[in-house]
């Protein structure tokens, strides 16, 4: 999520990099700010990995609903109420429903995403391993091979790709193999990958200037967004590398977990919120020229992600556990009700 965060630093701070493509404070921040895709795929590898193993229940799914519904309808309302943004029945409208799109606003992606997982899982139980890895490669060749390549274009959208690194983290859990419990192995492999997309930034953007590409999408093209080869091979690296590390068990760790995807919620809520924060509070793009700037782009990001979580902390703790202790006491026998009558379903349509 810090990875995340440093994105939309430079992704929606307005820095003018153009315009001195090959200075250090560029090439900072074209680094610094290149691995929010792959932060994205890490996250889904994680869901991947433990839902193939699990099942949605209505009270999971109430949770993310109403978590994602909560900060867009209570910072839309803040922002109209202070002048950040103007009222309209347009605009209070997407704001009270939960999925706006399905193309890159991740949260309705997710949320849709979440709703496929019960098939997914029903369809990685009965195919075969040979099966499973043949799905992968084909999924990767249409969306990685032929995404990453210049002049071939996928046009795509979070939901498909949430279900392709869904297959994907699924097999390593369905078929754990030596090979993924090799720490060391991995451990390079993230090094390496993370190696190569810093050279790939420097000398794509290097060339680029040469050619008159000062854009700086283009220093990107490698990890730019979630599908592209580098950002999956460096993503699918960590995820191996850290799921086998061992970490004890860890109280402010798990406290600081559970807020995690509250802090996306809340610095990248709208576009709002994006000028407001990166633009006229943080002032990114008038900090480009200070001498400061690395310090201001670090210090940001970590307040950002410190506050977001304090905010959701207290969201937690003030109305999603009293609610969902209400909600344990009086709909628990109907909610197990509307789980057996979900199960029914899911058993005719052969998909439990």
């Amino acid at each position: 999520m810090l990875l995340i965060v440093a994105h939309h630093y430079v992704l929606h701070g307005g820095a003018d990099i153009y315009s001195y493509p090959t200075s250090g404070k560029s090439f900072f921040l074209i680094i610094f700010g290149a691995w929010g895709k792959t932060g994205i795929n890490c996250f889904i590898l994680i869901t991947g990995y433990f839902m193939c193993k699990s099942h949605i229940t209505l009270k999971k799914f109430l949770k993310l609903v109403l978590e994602i519904e909560f900060y867009k309808t209570v910072i839309y309302l803040i922002f109209v109420a202070t002048g950040v943004q103007s009222f309209s029945l347009l605009s209070f409208a997407k704001a009270l429903l939960p999925v706006n799109s399905v193309g890159y606003d991740f949260s309705s992606c997710y949320l849709l995403f979440y709703l496929f997982i019960p098939f997914l899982n029903a369809l990685i139980n009965r195919i075969s391993e040979r099966q499973h890895i043949l799905i992968i490669l084909l999924l990767l060749f249409t969306y990685t091979f032929i995404g990453t390549a210049p002049n071939l274009t996928v046009i795509m959208n979070y939901v498909s790709w949430f279900i392709v690194m869904y297959f994907v983290s699924s097999y390593f859990r369905m078929y754990p193999h030596k090979i993924w419990q090799k720490t060391t192995l991995w451990g390079v492999a993230t090094a390496v990958s993370l190696a190569a997309s810093i050279a790939s930034m420097i000398g794509i953007g290097y060339f680029g200037v040469r050619f008159g590409k000062n854009d700086f999408y283009y220093s990107w093209w490698l990890v730019a967004d979630s599908n592209k080869i580098l950002a999956l091979v460096l993503s699918v690296s960590a995820f191996l590398f850290f799921k086998n590390v061992k970490i004890k068990q860890n109280s402010f760790i798990n406290t600081v977990a559970t807020s995690i995807f509250g802090v996306l919620l809340i610095h990248d809520n709208c576009d709002a919120m994006r000028q407001w924060l990166w633009k006229d509070t943080l002032n990114n793009a008038g900090m480009y020229h200070s001498q400061y700037m690395v310090l201001h782009a670090v210090g940001s990001v970590l307040a950002v992600f410190i506050v977001c979580i304090v905010i959701d902390y207290f969201r937690i703790l003030l109305l999603e556990k009293p609610f969902f202790r209400f909600y344990d006491r009086h709909y628990e026998k109907i909610s197990q009700k509307i789980n057996s009558a979900f199960g029914r379903i899911c058993n005719k349509l052969n998909i439990g």
